[in-house]
């Protein structure tokens, strides 16, 4: 049964889409986490699905809605331009409007809301040979531009304020990045819906900065985590009874807990020298800052 799915084309079509959406989720991830901005693919993911809505009601296909809509978005927070607390406070704000627009929308909407309700669990087994070819496209956009702006905007993840000083343009990379990643996420809700778009977006570039403190090392490993767990979980799906969504998040988070295991390994292996060390400094250091020290 197994092998005659394989030769299926809805599997193979599910199998290319689950690839390109998961390298482009791969690799805008890792930006996101170094800027702690985890919370913003939420917010964009679920104001995607009120574009969608907001699409039902004007009569147009909801996925353009979703993409103009998780766009929209995007560009909000990039212009804001906020960090810490007062940037949690922001989206969350406009995530809760948002949200009542969405309701607003389905209220307004008579018919029956089945294409945009679908969008919150995804359906990566009824991808058509369309909708893989737009997602091609939107992923060749979104790699392209990670390609342009990736040194600066690696330099302004890691230290806004250093960057700002050399006369890096702090504001134009974050609408950059945001547009970007309202991109990816428009693409993963079509993979694993809404409500598991951090699967994709989010927990493999964890999993990798947890193995790896270099950002190139990062990038590949973020990417190839999401694309292990994305074929791993389609290929699941054909072998038991359940949701795709489920299996896919199910082997990205099974690689974030063994990252943090082969993490926790490291550093307690390397515990028992720092004592070591601190005794060597205290001998080496001059009588007075012996005294101080005691």
């Amino acid at each position: 049964m197994f092998v005659e799915l394989l030769g299926q084309h809805f599997v193979h079509t599910a199998l290319l889409a689950g690839a390109v959406v998961a390298v482009v989720s791969g690799a805008i991830g890792v930006f996101v986490v170094t800027r702690g901005a985890s919370f913003a693919v939420h917010a964009i993911s679920e104001l995607g699905f009120t574009g969608a809505a907001g699409a039902l009601v004007v009569g147009i296909d909801p996925v353009l809605g979703m993409i103009g809509g998780s766009l929209l978005v995007g560009l909000v927070l990039g212009l804001l331009s906020l960090r810490g607390r007062e940037r949690d406070s922001a989206i969350g704000a406009v995530l809760a409007f948002g949200l009542g627009i969405g309701v607003l929308f389905l209220s307004l909407y008579q018919g029956y809301a089945t294409e945009a309700t679908n969008l919150l669990f995804g359906s990566i087994v009824g991808v058509s040979d369309a909708q893989l070819r737009a997602l091609a496209i939107v992923a060749a956009i979104v790699a392209v531009g990670i390609a342009v702006v990736y040194r600066p905007l690696l330099f302004s993840s890691v230290d806004p304020e250093i960057a700002a000083a050399r006369g890096v343009p702090l504001r134009g990379l974050s609408v950059a990045m945001f547009l970007l990643l309202a991109l990816t996420t428009a693409e993963a809700i079509q993979v694993v819906g809404v409500l598991l778009v951090l699967t994709l977006v989010i927990t493999p570039a964890a999993a990798a900065q947890l193995l790896t403190v270099r950002p190139t090392s990062a990038l590949v490993l973020s990417i190839a985590i999401a694309v292990a767990s994305t074929e791993g979980g389609i290929l699941l799906s054909l072998l038991q009874p359940g949701p795709t969504s489920f299996f896919i998040s199910a082997l990205s988070f099974a690689a974030y807990a063994a990252a943090r295991i082969v993490r926790a390994r490291r550093v307690s292996g390397r515990a028992p020298a720092r004592p070591r060390l601190r005794a060597r400094r205290r001998s080496s250091a001059p009588p007075a800052a012996r005294q101080a020290q005691s």
